[in-house]
């Protein structure tokens, strides 16, 4: 097979890879970096629980990735099938192997919906919706006006995923839609989680908990889905402590399916315990192969995976390795900051920032665990902007 040499290549075109990719291009010569992503759509995850909520339509989250590749940049239209870090190669499904001077790895994580028996059968159907994947979103907001009576069930796995308020988002959004149409008394709201909380940091979770009492959701935790018996509309739970199965009749069921990373960087020498790239928490620089970086999703860096950690991560990331090409020491740190805009309804929202020790980092000069529309705008009408016109353009 053909063999291509870059001075960087990028797995993954998603919001990590182009953003990189867009801030090396002002630094390297044209021609010199590659994109290895298989997709020919781009899709603004952050947009689809509004998208759920029928606040957008789908397609107001989706570009043709051939607009966003920056200039200068080489796309290859392929997916990695291996990795040799020990030779700087790798190889691609029909393009042939590349060599590099140095590796990006920013593809993300996969959605394993196969991992919930029952799951891929039924979505779309019968009551059983989803946030997380493009074409299953209108289903969501279908049966949220739709639904009239009995019990919408929300819920969130155990395994770490991509938005970790999202699943928590659609379902206060769907209270308020319910509870504006005069059917609060009809409808049971319940949220069931395979997390041990309904937010890993205090300060938001507290607010949160009062959020769902006064509104009458329940929740519960360390209860992962396995199973949806769509003909009976049954949800059956895994305790994550003792294993014991708990079953849960529902009207509407919205799943977040289980997410890992792909196969290709699982199987390869690049991944640690988990299948996570293997890098160092706070340069991003892989803890083996000191030509290697990776951040977002399906890197190992242990914070919240959202579409504002990536915004914190790539500057830093790229000033290390234009560092590293250029012979000096790497002095840029990540501190895990992260941001989650947790939408608790139409008009309000509040705006989580902290970092790796779960500690608030927060930037505006108020209390941000509290609900405001100031930050629902953010959320609705200015973050989709700077998404694709700041952070896939290398503006901030």
């Amino acid at each position: 097979m053909t063999e291509q040499h870059y001075e960087i290549v990028i797995v993954g075109g998603g919001a990590a890879g182009i953003a990189s990719a867009a801030r090396l291009t002002k630094e390297l010569p044209a021609g010199s970096i590659a994109i290895v992503e298989p997709s020919a759509d781009h899709y603004n995850q952050s947009l689809w629980t509004l998208v759920g909520a029928g606040v957008f339509p789908k397609e107001a989250s989706q570009k043709d990735t051939a607009m966003l590749i920056p200039n200068g940049c080489d796309w290859i239209r392929d997916s990695a099938t291996s990795f040799d870090p020990e030779k700087s190669k790798l190889s691609t499904k029909k393009s042939g192997n590349f060599s590099y001077e140095y590796l990006i790895i920013t593809i993300g994580l996969q959605t394993n919906w196969a991992d919930i028996k029952g799951l891929s059968r039924s979505l779309g159907k019968k009551g059983v919706c989803s946030n997380y994947g493009f074409n299953s979103l209108e289903s969501t907001w279908e049966n949220i006006r739709n639904l009239s009576k009995g019990t919408a069930l929300f819920t969130q796995p155990a395994s770490p995923i991509k938005g970790d308020s999202a699943p928590q988002e659609i379902m206060y959004l769907a209270e308020d839609y319910f509870r504006r149409s005069g059917q609060t008394k009809q409808i049971d709201v319940k949220f069931s989680s395979g997390m041990p909380d309904i937010f890993p940091v205090k300060k938001y979770a507290k607010k949160l908990d009062i959020i769902c009492d006064n509104r009458g959701i329940e929740k519960t935790f360390h209860r992962d889905l396995v199973e949806v018996d769509a003909d009976n509309k049954v949800a059956i739970f895994k305790d994550t402590d003792s294993n014991e199965l708990t079953s849960i009749k529902y009207d509407l069921l919205h799943v977040t399916p289980k997410m890992a990373t792909p196969d290709v960087i699982k199987k390869s020498l690049l991944s640690k315990e988990g299948g996570w790239v293997d890098v160092d928490d706070n340069t991003m620089q892989h803890n083996q192969y000191d030509n290697v970086f990776s951040c977002g999703d399906c890197s190992s860096l242990p914070t919240s995976k959202t579409t504002a950690a990536i915004r914190a991560q790539v500057p830093i990331m790229v000033r290390n390795i234009l560092s590293a090409r250029n012979g000096l020491p790497i002095v840029d740190y990540y501190n895990g900051y992260t941001s989650c805009s947790i939408v608790t309804g139409y008009g309000r929202s509040i705006l989580a920032e902290f970092d790796y020790d779960l500690n608030p980092r927060e930037t505006l000069p108020v209390d941000q665990s509290i609900e405001r529309m100031s930050t629902y705008i953010l959320e609705k009408n200015i973050m989709p902007k700077l998404y694709w016109h700041g952070l896939l353009k290398g503006r901030f």
